[in-house]
């Protein structure tokens, strides 16, 4: 299957357009850089503050606009239409998760700039936070995909919002409640362990196991992402 970035563009540009008319959407974008002033002015930003906000980031921008964007197609009954154009899945999903990812690279690179976040090494980081992204992207697709209007995704979004923006605060619990220990292979917890273990210096063969669970909960969100996408296209 060949991708055409003819259709991926003009899916990107339909949706940038669209989500720059709905302010209930984009209001979203003020809950990071809240918590980047309110951190970078009150307190030494440590490296958990700084991912606090890059977590939070990647689960209210990434994944919910990623989400609104797709029901608000449902809401407007123009999914259908784009779903039986010549544009191919992967165009579609390429072409949506555009708007998504590049506001968020934005906020993740401003919110860092104002807590004074500089990673030991960049290019690991960058890597690290672009596998997540993968998860972030295709979680917002399948929750779009599930939920009929944008006011019921933001309502249904909340507790996930909450799960991968803040809990890393859950694992004070871990050790107090050790059935909740899978709590520490959630992508934005192992996000954190690769952050640290980056600042120690540690090299790759260190890094690997974190990489690779991170983009094992990419590739199963992807293809859950195919899959419900593929129900919703043979539904009446």
């Amino acid at each position: 299957m060949t991708l055409s970035w003819k259709r991926i563009y003009a899916i990107f540009q339909k949706d940038l357009k669209d989500l720059s008319k709905n302010l209930y959407v984009t209001s979203i974008f003020i809950l990071p850089f809240l918590m980047a002033f309110l951190y970078g002015k009150m307190y030494d930003a440590n490296l958990e503050i700084h991912y606090i906000i890059i977590n939070l980031t990647l689960a209210s921008v990434t994944a919910f606009i990623q989400c609104a964007v797709i029901a608000e197609e449902k809401e407007k009954h123009t999914l259908r239409g784009l779903m039986l154009s010549p544009a191919s899945v992967v165009d579609i999903l390429t072409g949506k998760s555009l708007v998504s990812f590049i506001l968020s690279v934005v906020t993740i690179v401003l919110c860092a700039m104002i807590t004074g976040y500089e990673p030991a090494n960049i290019v690991y980081v960058s890597i690290a936070i672009f596998i997540s992204m993968l998860f972030y992207l295709a979680l917002g697709t399948v929750f779009g995909l599930l939920t009929r209007t944008v006011v019921e995704a933001s309502v249904i979004f909340l507790p996930v919002i909450f799960l991968f923006g803040f809990g890393s605060m859950l694992m004070m619990l871990v050790d107090k409640y050790p059935v909740l220990s899978f709590i520490e292979y959630l992508p934005n917890i192992q996000l954190v362990d690769f952050a640290y273990k980056v600042e120690e210096g540690a090299g790759f063969g260190e890094l690997w196991s974190h990489l690779a669970i991170l983009l094992a909960w990419g590739i199963v969100t992807i293809i859950l992402a195919a899959i419900v996408y593929k129900k919703r296209e043979i539904d009446k």
